[in-house]
Order: structure tokens, then sequence, then C-alpha cells
């Protein structure tokens, strides 16, 4: 494994070209380009105000403002995710001539979505500023959410990454996987609604932990759950770890799928 991990390093110029080449490619044939980093949740914020506050008259105080966090946070998770199921095999053809660690290709799917989060994040910050909320001292956990966020689709992303190669049909199953997530989790309600016997739905949903303690610094001026992130964070460590040993010992098995 350490040899592995030094092997990584050495290819670090190449992650670097992995995440350049994903940023450039999204929008290679666009004509807004960049641009489409934030009018997306623009127009997601739109489209679920109009579903739920004028088809549905639901929707309290401060909708658009809670819709866009989840919404933002949703699109980092989800697009992550996605990429990072098909990035071993969206690169066969490079894997198959010359042998690099194939777990650099899901890490730099999941940095490149980063990058795309970052930009999400400015939109947030126009809808703070156009509601009048001002973040309190809370706002200094942000990056650790940012980073327990990260790490769990890290985890993920290797995962899914490596079982992709073998068993192509997760790629297919992965989008209403994702589905049910998406209205599992409090992207577009509020977790509160839930009947008792359903809260098991945010309390163990690692989606919803993550995306509530984006709500809970930025919109509420209270602490993150600090227990669920904690346990995402250990639980996905432990997963990155085991990934990387996985791969190094069955990096082979790879080469004869692909």
């Amino acid at each position: 494994m350490k040899t592995y991990l030094q092997e990584m390093l050495k290819r670090k110029d190449l992650l670097i070209y992995l995440v350049k080449s994903g940023l450039k490619a999204e929008h290679r044939n666009s004509y807004l380009g960049y641009f489409w980093w934030l009018l997306d949740p623009l127009l997601n914020v739109l489209v679920y105000y109009f579903l739920v506050v004028i088809i549905l008259g639901r929707g309290g105080e401060n909708y658009p403002l809670f819709l866009v966090i989840g919404l933002v946070a949703w699109r980092a998770i989800s697009s992550t995710i996605n990429t990072s199921a098909k990035s071993i095999t969206r690169y066969s053809s490079i894997i198959n001539q010359v042998y690099l660690p194939k777990s650099l290709f899901p890490l730099s799917f999941t940095l490149t979505q980063l990058f795309n989060f970052a930009f999400g994040l400015v939109v947030v910050a126009a809808f703070l500023a156009i509601y009048g909320v001002m973040p309190g001292w809370q706002v200094v956990y942000l990056p650790l959410i940012v980073l327990v966020q990260t790490v769990f689709l890290l985890g993920v992303g290797m995962i899914l990454g490596y079982m992709t190669v073998f068993v192509r049909d997760i790629d297919n199953l992965l989008s209403y996987v994702i589905r049910i997530f998406f209205y599992a989790s409090p992207i577009i309600w509020e977790g509160g609604r839930l009947p008792p016997e359903y809260s098991w739905a945010v309390d163990y949903n690692p989606i919803a932990i993550i995306v509530e303690s984006y709500r809970a610094v930025l919109m509420h001026q209270t602490n993150p759950a600090f227990i669920g992130l904690s346990v995402i964070f250990v639980l996905s460590v432990a997963a990155i770890i085991f990934m990387i040993r996985y791969y190094s010992n069955n990096e082979h098995k790879i080469i004869k799928a692909l």
C-alpha cells in the first residue's frame, strides 16, 4: 500500500491534468461555457420553486434560499457520484496502454466536481445577500462540512468506480438509486415534516446530514450535526483506506476486465 501511495504521488501531474481536462470537457461545446456553473442552480431553483410554491402552495419563509442551498449541495453530490462511477471505464484506452494507479481517476472526478461546487457557493452567497440573511459565527464550520462531503464522495466514488468496471449495469442502476436519495433527502422539503416512523430517512441519511449541516451554518446560525458528520468522516476515511489497499492488490483484474 505504501508503494502504491508513492506511485500516486509521483503521478500528481497527471491528476492535475485530469482535473483541468474534466473542467474543460463539461462545457467544451457550450456557448455559455463556465457560466453554466452559475446558471444551472438558478434554473433548478426556478423549476422547483414553481412546482412547490406555485403549484403545490407549500414552502415556508425564505424558501428559495432553503432551496438553493439544498440544490447546490445535491448537484455536487449527484454529479460526483455519477462521474466517479464511470471514471475508470471512461479512460480505459489510456489504462490499457500504460500503468497508472487506477484510484487516481475517481479522485480526479471528485476534485473536478469540488471546483464546480465552489461556483455553486457563489450562487448561495448571492441568495443570502438578496434575502438579507447573515450567517453567524458558525460559518467557520463551512470548510469542515465541505471536507466531510469531499471525503464521503471520494469513498463512494472509489467503490463505485471499481465495481462499475466489472458490473456495467451499475451505471444504469445508479440513476434510479440517486433519484431515490433525492426524494428521500430534504433537498426540496423540510426534514421535520416527515412522520416519526420515517424520521430515520433523515437521521441516518448521510446526504441529508450534509445538506442540513449546510443550512444550519449558512441559514439558521446554528451548529452543524457534529456527530453525524463525524460518523460520515470516519467511515469514509476507513472506506478510502480499504479501497486504496484493494486497488493496489487487484489492479491487474481491472486491466483484464477492460
